[in-house]
């Protein structure tokens, strides 16, 4: 599986908090069948986001893991019109390594009104927008056929294993099936954080989709998708969403 989704770099973000707690999370990936992650540390206005400051960190990495896992990095890029507008400028500086994937972030407190308008001008800057956890954004709880909107006009989706599983609570596990049976969900990662509360595993939010989908949904979107992401490929599973 491939996790597109991971604050696994150590003392960047309110991710892994040191390189104890990142390499353990490694080894927790890789036994949970993760065999390549996304390191994504946050771009907002808590967190600078210093780029070449993060490879140097993820091939010291990539050094002290040898070999045990594959790694790219992205970023938790927040969608604000400070960070669009830098994005525009330098649609290179947030997308996944040798890709034109960016992985965006809602703000929790409002969904901006030129939504569609923002991502088509991302777009246009060669920019392909992967919409995180929107199943935990309580204002999307309440509107979910937003989403369906999003994913129409060619955003993809991407849900957190975790609120497939239930650690989010009862809504946010609600409205991620509702997504999928929608066909508007097209990757699943981790968005894990460290070994405890948001650890990096994938595996039984697969197998629960595979209970209430199928097994050719569980594929697509833990293997598939996200290989076709980090590789800089079209997505292989994207049906039209379901109103």
């Amino acid at each position: 599986m491939v996790d597109v989704h991971c604050h696994i770099l150590p003392q960047v973000d309110d991710g892994a908090k040191s390189w104890e707690v990142t390499l353990e999370m490694c080894r927790m990936a890789a036994a949970d069948g993760i065999t390549h992650i996304v390191a994504t540390p946050h771009a907002n206005s808590q967190y600078v986001y210093d780029r070449e400051a993060h490879e140097n960190l993820l091939q010291e990495l990539r050094d002290r893991t040898a070999g045990q896992l594959s790694f790219s990095l992205g970023c938790d890029f927040h969608f604000s019109y400070v960070n669009i507008e830098d994005a525009l400028a330098h649609p290179e500086r947030y997308a996944i390594s040798g890709t034109k994937y960016m992985l965006i972030e809602l703000s929790d407190y409002s969904i901006p009104p030129n939504m569609l308008n923002a991502m088509s001008q991302l777009n246009a800057a060669g920019l392909k927008l992967i919409l995180t956890h929107p199943e935990r954004n309580s204002l999307i709880q309440r509107r979910p056929e937003l989403v369906l909107r999003w994913a129409e006009a060619g955003c993809i989706v991407q849900v957190t294993a975790s609120s497939i599983t239930g650690f989010w609570g009862r809504v946010a596990k609600k409205v991620s099936r509702w997504l999928i049976k929608h066909d508007a969900v097209h990757v699943i990662a981790t968005d894990a954080h460290d070994t405890k509360h948001r650890p990096p595993l994938l595996a039984d939010a697969r197998e629960q989709v595979i209970d209430f989908a199928n097994e050719d949904l569980g594929k697509a979107l833990f293997e598939d998708n996200p290989r076709a992401i980090v590789a800089g490929e079209p997505l292989p599973f994207f049906p039209k969403p379901i109103p």
